[in-house]
């Protein structure tokens, strides 16, 4: 029975060393029929930023030009809004402060898609839209349909007589 339980053992031990010789060990040289495995991630490597967009519009790129005024920046604006608003209707108005709507128009969104091109000259260091003066836009969304956008003005100061408000 000893004699028995010996040669089983050596039997498993052989069987054991020809899969380990076969599958490869971690420290034996990897050829061609037996590339190196994929590195195991970190997990600071797991964190992956929001993919760029894949397309964008052409909406946005005569904001803030030379030949336009206030009163169409405003209106450029209020259709990137309408227009993230009818692509992503279960989403309504983009929401949050200037950077987190520009970030969501300019394709952190549902479909990826740049509404404003994320490099656009009017989106800031800090990822605000920005009207012709430099100043982030104020947004106020009345409702999930309604959104109300307001430039500084020249004085770069909200809330002054010489602000620009398009209220749809």
């Amino acid at each position: 029975m000893l004699r028995r339980n010996a040669l089983t053992l050596a039997l498993l031990c052989a069987i054991f060393s020809l899969l380990f010789w076969f599958f490869g060990s971690p420290t034996r040289t990897r050829t061609a029929s037996n590339p190196t495995p994929a590195p195991v991630a970190s997990p600071a490597t797991l964190v992956r930023p929001s993919p760029l967009p894949k397309e964008r519009s052409a909406l946005a790129d005569t904001l803030n030009s030379p030949v336009g005024n206030i009163a169409a920046d405003l209106r450029i604006v209020l259709d990137l809004v309408t227009a993230f608003r009818t692509n992503l209707p279960r989403e309504g108005n983009p929401v949050g402060s200037n950077a987190e709507i520009t970030a969501s128009l300019s394709g952190s969104n549902p479909l990826h898609f740049a509404f404003i091109a994320p490099d656009h000259p009017a989106i800031n260091r800090a990822g605000e839209l920005c009207d012709r003066w430099g100043t982030p836009f104020f947004f106020h969304a009345e409702s999930s349909q309604r959104m109300t956008i307001q430039s500084a003005g020249p004085d770069k100061r909200l809330h002054t007589a010489d602000d620009i408000v398009l209220a749809p």
